[in-house]
């Protein structure tokens, strides 16, 4: 049985000479987001694809290679890791641990999935309140994008602006219109074409590109060459660079940890969209305690090494719904090519160098995908709008979501905050909970029906 539409299943092998092509589409669209929590927090952007490629690895394998997932730095934990940072002499360090505790939180809730079943979540998560929040995982991003695409430091430019513009119209067009292997590989057209439209009008700086090129045609010995070719990042390894009993700090565990709850209520999203862009169920198989874990052992990896916490990525999700490549092994390609380019210096450089209107091009698809996806989760369980019940819960996720509502409290002195999607998603489930008319929430489809096949 498979769909009509996949290009290739799960757990298909791709053909050597595409492999790589397909990984690298892959990468390019994790990267702009997975180095930009490090550059914002003051973490090394290096360590950031090494802890990414890693934890990938290590979620396919704790998922039995299943799910076709890329995990990349969570945009949840920006503020938290500039305050835990912040707050303490042992600086970075006592960051990670924060930042493993808040991955314990995974583990800890995957084992009771594991131990009471899904039934009661699914109870909790109907269609009308999942879709509309999936909607805000995707439109939540859209001024990220659009500051991505036209803005310079805040302020509004044309140039760039067309640099993004002319990104996202050579993705449309690869999207619709290629065929054969350029068909595969839209979003990396579009990365390079818009590449070469931001050198030809001059916004590149392809300074430290020249600076690694030139130590390396310079090199005088085979010392020198592999000393200018692989660059050892800036790890931060617990009884290595530091004492994790040292730095423990309860402080900076209540800042970070309560953040595992944004992101795990991100991952369940991003669970329920792929199984809608594949056709699987992958809440029940492998399952969701899998998947968390999965989740968790990444960010225990990434605070291991000095890297930001990881979580499921929406744009490697975008690539999937419009490749309709599944494979894991396209998705494992591109964790290993994060790993070395974290150790390879002029590759780094090179990457470092796309200019962020390129990526912000290509976001504006792929985010728009992650929303389109929720709609199509309401639509596809039939769940009907001309119900005030429905339409009062799905009003009220998408305004809160969108419109960054947030509450502040204060824990033994400690201010957290909910804001955003786990904000509207946290309310979403308290009135579909106690609205009457429970029912109509489910609409007259089942939410993991993904039945779109043929013999």
């Amino acid at each position: 049985m498979k769909r009509l539409d996949m290009v290739m299943d799960v757990g298909d092998i791709p053909k050597k000479t595409k492999w790589l092509m397909l990984s690298l589409q892959h990468l390019f669209a994790m990267f702009g987001s997975t180095v930009l929590v490090p550059f914002l927090t003051g973490l090394s952007p290096s360590v950031a694809l090494i802890s990414s490629g890693s934890g990938t690895i290590a979620y396919l394998f704790i998922t039995k290679g299943k799910i076709p997932a890329y995990l990349g730095s969570s945009f949840a934990f920006i503020t938290p890791l500039i305050m835990a940072i912040g707050m303490t002499d042992a600086g970075v360090a006592g960051a990670m641990i924060g930042s493993f505790m808040a991955g314990l939180v995974y583990g800890t809730l995957a084992l009771l999935i594991g131990a009471f079943g899904l039934d009661w979540l699914m109870r909790i998560l109907p269609p009308i309140v999942v879709g509309p929040v999936i909607v805000v995982i995707g439109l939540g991003l859209a001024p990220t994008a659009i500051d991505m695409a036209m803005n310079v430091d805040g302020v509004y430019s044309g140039q760039h602006f067309s640099v993004a513009i002319v990104t996202l119209i050579v993705t449309i067009i690869g999207s619709l219109f290629f065929r054969g292997f350029f068909g595969l590989i839209p979003i990396l057209i579009g990365i390079v074409i818009g590449y070469i439209y931001a050198l030809i009008i001059g916004i590149v700086d392809t300074t430290a590109i020249s600076e690694s090129w030139n130590q390396i045609i310079s090199a005088s010995s085979a010392g020198e060459f592999f000393s200018a070719i692989f660059v050892m990042p800036e790890f931060v390894i617990p009884f290595v660079h530091y004492s994790p009993f040292a730095v423990f700090n309860w402080s900076i565990v209540a800042v970070m940890v309560p953040v595992a709850l944004v992101t795990i209520a991100e991952h369940i999203g991003d669970q329920m969209v792929l199984s809608k862009v594949v056709g699987r169920n992958f809440i029940k198989e492998p399952g969701l305690h899998r998947s968390l874990l999965g989740d968790g052992v990444a960010t225990l990896i990434a605070s291991c090494l000095g890297g930001p916490p990881n979580t499921t990525y929406g744009e490697n999700i975008g690539v999937l719904a419009i490749t309709r490549i599944f494979s894991v092994f396209v998705i494992g390609g591109a964790a290993v090519l994060a790993i070395l380019f974290g150790f390879i210096g002029i590759i780094s450089d090179v990457i470092m160098s796309i200019p962020t209107p390129v990526m912000g091009g290509v976001s504006i698809l792929l985010f728009g995908i992650i929303a389109s996806s929720g709609l199509r989760m309401l639509i596809d369980n039939q769940v009907d709008l001309g119900n005030n019940r429905n339409l009062i819960v799905a009003s009220v996720i998408l305004v809160l979501g969108i419109g960054g509502a947030l509450v502040k409290f204060t824990v033994f002195g400690v201010e957290f905050e909910i804001a955003g999607m786990a904000l509207a998603a946290i309310i979403g489930v308290v009135l579909n909970l106690v609205l009457p008319d429970k029912e109509a929430g489910y609409g007259n489809g089942n939410m993991f029906e993904t039945d779109q096949t043929t013999e």
